[in-house]
């Protein structure tokens, strides 16, 4: 791994925990937000080139601190936003302590600050994209392919959750019991998303960001053991493990995109495997299912077969169906379509699809495009197959997908050649 990408990585997992100790500190949401990016471009450019520091997380306080501070100074002949910051002690002070001599200074609140970020005052949206923003770090860009909108709007969205989030005065801390149960399912969906743009990155030349999925994990399995009876949260762990336990098998030497048909089986993760249906077998007895616990009950069908051809394809089937009642989405139908086309032939998956095409969130999406290009495929229509794996790589945001779709339309016509 290059010097670049493991500072990379490892300014993605401090970030949330740098704007964690800045927001509990001093409260100003956006502000700190603004300071612990700045620390963060600063880190990348030294790092590189210096050496990272023995304590990476100290510094990025220190700096975001600093930061906050001359963001303050400098503000203060328009208003006097110091006395909405409540310092503890005299700015002077602050500018020469270290973060790490804090006697607080290893608490991680990214969990808490997670919570934050799904605040009611927030919309379910807006929550979701703070989050990703502020805890998942990542760029507006990616959260704006993950929700199909422009990237001018999504930047919108994030200023202004940022700015009710300060509005609101609300502390950095665990919501109490009622509160926290309204805003699980906002969290619990934030890192869904997160996890799958670590597992199918949707802006980068790499098919996975291996650092996104495991802050995923991280945090779920934080909230797991905060909320060790519930369902969903289970769920939604053990889906996470048993959908990255397949993350060694998905690229070939060259980084290119293996299918899960075609992938090395004996490369999976069995530990993961395990500890994923551990949780499913705690879980699914428990009283009612919910959506992730069912998404994880397909994934372990599929790691639990030995090979391609001993999948149970009636079972996902019919989990597909009930998943689609439960938590009806377009990328449930067109996952339930390949079931159908696996069950009951690619004809009838071709049926299923065509409702797709109506819907404005799916038209022209490159996994639509794709799933339809290979059920044209398996039936031997190779023409139009192989026109549409091109247009569905046109579309595809990410460039390893776009390399493997595009292999997969060159096959097929110089087969027909």
């Amino acid at each position: 791994m290059s010097e670049d990408r493991r500072v990379e990585d490892l300014l993605r997992e401090l970030a949330p925990q740098a704007l964690g100790a800045l927001v509990r500190r001093y409260g100003i949401f956006d502000t700190c937000e603004d300071a612990v990016q700045e620390a963060l471009l600063s880190a990348a450019f030294q790092w590189p080139a210096e050496g990272t520091p023995d304590n990476p997380r100290g510094w990025l306080i220190t700096v975001a601190s600093r930061k906050l501070v001359d963001h303050v100074r400098s503000e203060q002949t328009r208003r006097r936003r110091e006395d909405r910051i409540a310092l503890a002690t005299p700015q002077a002070e602050l500018l020469s302590r270290a973060a790490d001599a804090e006697p607080d200074a290893d608490r991680d609140d990214s969990l808490t600050l997670l919570f934050l970020c799904c605040h009611p005052a927030l919309s379910s949206s807006s929550r979701i994209a703070l989050t990703l923003r502020a805890v998942g770090g990542l760029t507006t860009t990616q959260i704006a392919a993950a929700f199909l909108v422009p990237e001018s709007t999504m930047a919108q969205r994030i200023s202004r959750a940022k700015q009710t989030i300060k509005s609101s005065g609300a502390p950095l801390r665990m919501p109490d019991a009622t509160d926290r149960a309204e805003r699980l399912q906002a969290v619990l969906h934030v890192l869904y998303l997160i996890f799958n743009e670590g597992y199918v990155t949707t802006d980068s030349n790499d098919l996975t960001a291996p650092a996104l999925s495991a802050e995923s994990i991280r945090l779920a399995r934080r909230l797991h053991r905060l909320l060790p009876d519930d369902g969903e949260v289970a769920g939604l762990l053990a889906l996470m493990l048993l959908t990255d336990a397949r993350r060694p098998a998905r690229t070939g030497p060259g980084g290119d995109l293996v299918p899960l048909a075609e992938q090395d089986r004996g490369r999976w993760d069995r530990e993961l495997i395990t500890e994923g249906i551990a949780l499913l077998t705690e879980t699914l007895p428990g009283g009612q299912v919910g959506p992730y616990q069912l998404q994880a009950a397909i994934a372990a069908v599929h790691d639990e077969a030995e090979h391609v051809e001993a999948t149970d394809w009636p079972q996902i089937l019919a989990l597909y169906g009930l998943l689609e009642q439960l938590a009806p989405n377009p990328m449930v139908t067109l996952n339930r379509a390949v079931a159908v086309a696996m069950v009951h032939g690619a004809a009838a998956g071709l049926e299923l699809l065509a409702a797709l095409e109506c819907d404005k969130r799916m038209a022209g999406h490159h996994r639509l495009l794709a799933t339809r290009a290979h059920f044209l495929e398996l039936l031997g229509d190779h023409t139009a197959a192989a026109d549409g794996y091109r247009d569905a790589a046109r579309r595809a945001t990410s460039a390893t997908e776009r390399r493997h779709l595009t292999a997969r339309a060159a096959r097929l016509t110089f087969a027909q050649s």
